[in-house]
């Protein structure tokens, strides 16, 4: 049965007679400002700053009023590079998006030059999943051996810090353990609810669960 392709007007082409569209969706603007362009990090640093500068005008004698309009000067550099960066954030998500099909998944990508990435389901070694409070989470695909990807090019749609063996990850993708349910039924031929357990990671836990790829019920 051919599926209509009318329904994923994003993807590059349409799909092969016999595969189907399990799932599609972005990154979520909040997930991708937050964890991967570090907005928040960045609030703190320059309020750090502002402090800073506060406590040595007064540590120096200067007057109240000239101590606080030197310090609130940091103002403007702060709300200029956060803007910078959630801009950044919305094109990034704006040009993104994942697909996961019968057959493979999808990597959409790229804010000035578009590209398009495919992982068969075939070379998926393994998953693991972790979720945020908000329902948000991350699925890095961890690939058989050969399947190597370029860390630089795929950022931020990549696990942080796998420099040595890069792992393409769908990022902060909402109803993040729906979807790894649904990319455990595409990998293993079974289920959703029987396929994988899912064990949650809040913002502050350290547990993440791991998708297995059964190689006899996956067509490469």
């Amino acid at each position: 049965m051919k599926q209509d392709f009318g329904q994923f007007k994003e993807l590059p082409a349409p799909l092969p007679s016999g595969e189907r569209v399990i799932w599609q969706g972005k990154p979520s603007f909040k997930g991708l400002a937050l964890r991967s362009f570090r907005i928040r990090e960045v609030a703190i640093y320059f309020g750090a700053l502002l402090v800073w500068r506060l406590w040595s005008n007064w540590f120096h004698g200067m007057p109240a009023g000239e101590a606080t309009t030197s310090a609130l000067w940091l103002i403007v550099p702060a709300i200029s590079g956060i803007a910078v960066l959630a801009g950044l954030a919305w094109l990034f998500r704006r040009a993104a998006r994942y697909t996961i099909t019968s057959r493979r998944i999808l990597f959409q990508f790229g804010a000035a030059l578009p590209m398009t990435m495919n992982v068969p389901l075939g070379k998926v070694a393994n998953a693991a999943l972790k979720t945020y409070r908000d329902g948000s989470g991350d699925i890095p695909l961890k690939l058989s051996e050969g399947g190597r990807v370029s860390y630089l090019l795929l950022w931020p749609h990549i696990r942080p810090w796998r420099l040595r063996a890069p792992e393409p990850m769908l990022n902060s993708i909402p109803d993040a353990a729906g979807v790894a349910a649904k990319l455990a039924e595409a990998l293993t031929g079974r289920p959703g609810p029987s396929a994988i357990s899912l064990l949650h990671r809040g913002e502050t836990g350290s547990a993440s669960n791991a998708i297995a790829n059964s190689p006899t019920t996956v067509a490469a």
